[in-house]
């Protein structure tokens, strides 16, 4: 099935969202993320990818509506999110979940497995106390825990025990969409592919649609379909996954990808210059280019 008749469950336009800051002027705005716009189509991963700061974290966050949105579009399901409020947005929290970055900040300390797994299902009133723990406990065994395991608390469990046990909790509300926010930063490389493998896995079986948001450039590779490359709080780059790594478009895309370490001690590796965007007046904007197919680049002519 091609991308044009793909459903889209995720479309999000001119999404903004500045922080008030205090500076040598007086009060300002940090434009954390500036005029991002993207689709997701349903049963896809779209990666997401630049270096700290550049603002990917904040448009995921953005999207899911933990933060308000400064301005901007996010249409979920045909319905737009950007502007409504929590009541509103009850119905959405059931069917948009997150897999945050640190498996043990996000997870209460107080409360043990079955009751953080079970806790959205009691917000969103799904099924009896019974049903209820009959699925937590199932999805402790889907992804790869034991029934003993329920009545733990989050610190007897290793860091890839707990993001198993945070992706448990957001299955537990038969989510269309999961944030996965980092999900892999915080764990050895040993556990990451095996986290990774499963989340596949989930969305095979479930028909989950993922925005996967890293700075491990090898791993969202391997599990997006498409990627976006974010620069300065803005969308520079989209591309397939594959077409992204073979003919980066962009220079800070090349820079980025020139970065990733070479797995051969034999090999002399040469580092890219770094990327520094050239100064430009305010009203300039950059174009959007498709250079091929489905690979669209956001830049000033004479840079491409």
């Amino acid at each position: 099935m091609s991308d044009k008749t793909r459903e889209v469950l995720l479309d999000v336009q001119g999404l903004k969202k500045y922080f008030p800051i205090q500076s040598s002027k007086g009060k300002d705005v940090l434009k954390a993320v500036d005029n991002v716009s993207f689709h997701i189509h349903r049963g896809e991963t779209f990666g997401l990818v630049g270096e700290s700061g550049c603002g990917k974290s904040t448009t995921g966050r953005s999207i899911v509506r933990l933060y308000d949105v400064t301005d901007g579009r996010i249409q979920f399901g045909g319905q737009d999110l950007a502007k409504m409020n929590e009541r509103q947005l009850k119905p959405f929290r059931k069917r948009m979940q997150t897999i945050f970055q640190d498996p043990y900040s996000s997870l209460n300390p107080g409360m043990n497995v079955l009751q953080i797994i079970s806790e959205p299902m009691g917000i969103h009133n799904i099924g009896s106390k019974a049903e209820i723990k009959e699925r937590a406990l199932d999805l402790l065994n889907r992804v790869g825990l034991k029934p003993e395991h329920a009545e733990r608390y989050p610190h007897e469990f290793s860091g890839g025990q707990r993001q198993r046990i945070s992706i448990a909790r957001a299955l537990s509300v038969n989510p269309e969409f999961i944030l996965c926010d980092e999900p892999l930063s915080a764990l050895d490389v040993s556990v990451q592919a095996q986290v990774v493998n499963m989340l596949e896995d989930l969305q095979e079986e479930l028909g989950l649609t993922y925005l996967f948001i890293a700075h491990d450039l090898s791993m969202v590779r391997h599990i997006s379909n498409r990627i976006g490359v974010m620069y300065r709080g803005k969308l520079v780059e989209v591309a397939p996954s594959e077409e992204l790594y073979r003919h980066p478009a962009h220079p800070y895309t090349k820079s980025l990808l020139g970065a990733i370490p070479v797995p051969d001690p034999t090999v002399r590796q040469q580092m890219p210059p770094l990327y520094v965007e050239a100064a430009r007046p305010q009203d300039e904007e950059p174009e959007w280019f498709e250079v091929s197919p489905g690979h669209w680049v956001s830049g000033y002519r004479d840079q491409l």
